[in-house]
């Protein structure tokens, strides 16, 4: 009964998504209606402007939503698994303070040297830079691990790498000019509309491997359900798949924010979303019911920041947080632990 409950919500949240998909092709500042966005999808004798829309701007910001919403929220099941800890997020080991500090550096810190960062080096640059930065964080951690065996003390010590790295941002703002300052605040706030097509060839590949970690990783976090003693019992190598969530980690939160911006509560919401939902602790169905949930609350917040009349697009972090916030408290209340 329970595994027909499972199949049934699992195909809803599916087709869910999919309708989700589609309707946000629609939304933006031109207004266009599911027929004309067909017609710019397949047919040749579309109108040259709705099809360079649908093409160019609304399918790389539907993908891009789709597969960030699914990848942040993979990797905040994963860090909650990891550290037993239900206030776990993707970013608990300094990835986005990781990130934040390889834009900034790269944003504040170039006019400070008398360089310049504009048109297509400006974002390529910032891309890779927030990549570096997580890639940086990630590589510390993992190297912490190898020799710390208690994973509460790994989760502090990605803590304090973050902070630190948050310090240094702030004093780089403290000295840049207005103008940088201004650019690097925009990318704090988040945003999917900024990938282009030429981007997703990037985007995709990293993301669907880093997802295909999550998935390979189903058995193991499950055995680490009981706690890691217990998981060493079942012979499974604790270092090792610490190791690979780490990477999976970086793959999907730290590709995440380098090219959407650090997005908040995603991660830490949807999967506790799911589990009130399903009613299930297995990662059989947590997993691949984040994934789809991921993508789907993310297509639905894009579309919350673009509704009309104005034309006005809201940075994705306001709507992502009014979502995630109220998911948290009521996790808090909960758990009696806390």
């Amino acid at each position: 009964m329970k595994a027909k409950r499972s199949a049934i919500l699992m195909t809803a949240v599916s087709v869910a998504a999919a309708v989700l998909f589609f309707i946000d092709l629609t939304v933006g500042s031109a207004g266009l209606s599911l027929r004309e966005v067909w017609h710019g999808l397949v047919s040749d004798k579309a109108d040259e402007v709705t099809r360079y829309i649908v093409l160019n701007f609304r399918i790389p910001k539907a993908v891009t939503a789709l597969l960030v919403g699914a990848a942040l929220s993979a990797s905040g099941l994963q860090m909650q698994t990891l550290f037993r800890n239900p206030l776990a997020g993707p970013y608990v080991l300094g990835v986005s303070s990781g990130a934040s500090l390889g834009v900034a550096l790269f944003v504040l810190g170039m006019p400070l040297l008398g360089m310049s960062a504009s048109g297509w080096w400006s974002d390529i640059g910032a891309v890779g830079a927030a990549w570096i930065g997580a890639a940086v964080i990630l590589l510390v951690i993992i190297a912490v691990t190898a020799r710390v065996r208690d994973i509460m003390v790994v989760l502090i010590m990605g803590m304090m790498f973050g902070s630190a790295a948050t310090a240094v941002v702030e004093i780089l703002q403290y000295m840049s000019p207005e103008g940088a300052v201004k650019s690097y605040v925009v990318w704090t706030m988040g945003s999917l509309g900024g990938v282009m097509l030429s981007e997703l060839w990037i985007l995709v590949p990293v993301l669907i491997a880093g997802l295909a970690v999550s998935v390979a990783l189903i058995k193991p976090l499950n055995m680490m359900l009981l706690g890691e003693n217990y998981a060493r019992t079942m012979g499974l190598n604790i270092k090792s798949t610490r190791m690979w969530i780490f990477i999976s980690t970086i793959l999907l939160a730290g590709t995440a924010t380098a090219y959407c911006g650090p997005i908040s509560f995603i991660g830490l919401a949807v999967p506790h979303i799911v589990r009130m939902v399903f009613r299930n602790a297995d990662h059989r169905i947590l997993m691949p019911a984040s994934i789809i949930c991921g993508g789907g609350i993310m297509l639905l917040c894009d579309m919350a920041t673009q509704l009309p009349p104005s034309d006005l697009t809201l940075p994705i972090n306001t709507v992502t947080s009014l979502i995630g916030i109220p998911v948290v408290i009521a996790v808090i209340f909960r758990s009696r632990k806390y």
